[in-house]
């Protein structure tokens, strides 16, 4: 492999592990954010549930999406319908797609990580792209949100019925944008970071 082959493989790498490190690390720390808002957002009294009730089944729902070895979804307080399930799993599928490429780009950075990679400004263009996808986000969240799932999604099985999924009155629009804007803010900051350095 020649030295060019090698900066290209590194950099593509690279930025899909500044990308996957993003989603992950948002990820873990939705728990967080979650655990604030249930106060903030009056949860406990939107579902009649207290705290402790509430964040469990939150745990459940993430242990679902996140542990490659649990494939069945069930919540211990909220029932949820054959559409609801399949989009779960849907979202299983992606969230263990990207902590595949995250392990697998991260071992090929660690690998070449002393070569000089002759991209650098590609990562100042990602975050340059980033930027903007995220003024359209904040211009018009609801819009952005369904254009979000229509590009993930095959389906339409995301448009939840509180009345069949009721785990959806546990889940505000605020804290989606909430984990939007975390992880805007961690990728943008890991690409300019990189495209400041010498070294990609």
């Amino acid at each position: 492999m020649s030295n060019s082959q090698k900066d290209l493989l590194y950099t593509t790498a690279l930025a899909f592990f500044l990308l996957t490190t993003a989603i992950t690390v948002t990820i873990f720390v939705s728990y967080l954010l979650f655990a604030v808002d249930i106060k903030r957002y009056y949860l406990e009294q939107a579902v009649n549930m207290k705290y402790g009730t509430i964040m469990k089944n939150y745990a459940q729902m993430m242990d679902y999406l996140i542990n490659p070895f649990n494939w069945h979804f069930s919540l211990s307080d909220f029932g949820s319908s054959a559409a609801g399930r399949l989009h779960f799993q849907d979202c299983k599928k992606l969230f263990l797609l990207n902590f595949v490429v995250f392990i697998a780009s991260g071992a090929v950075v660690a690998k070449f990580h002393k070569i000089r990679a002759r991209f650098n400004r590609t990562f100042l263009w990602i975050g340059i792209v980033g930027i903007v996808i995220a003024i359209l986000m904040m211009l018009n969240f609801d819009e952005f949100f369904v254009v979000f799932h229509e590009v993930l999604f095959r389906n339409s099985d995301w448009l939840f019925d509180p009345n069949k999924d009721p785990v959806i009155n546990i889940l505000p629009e605020e804290f989606f944008t909430q984990c939007f804007i975390l992880f805007f803010i961690l990728f943008e900051g890991l690409n300019f970071w990189k495209a400041r350095l010498k070294k990609a």
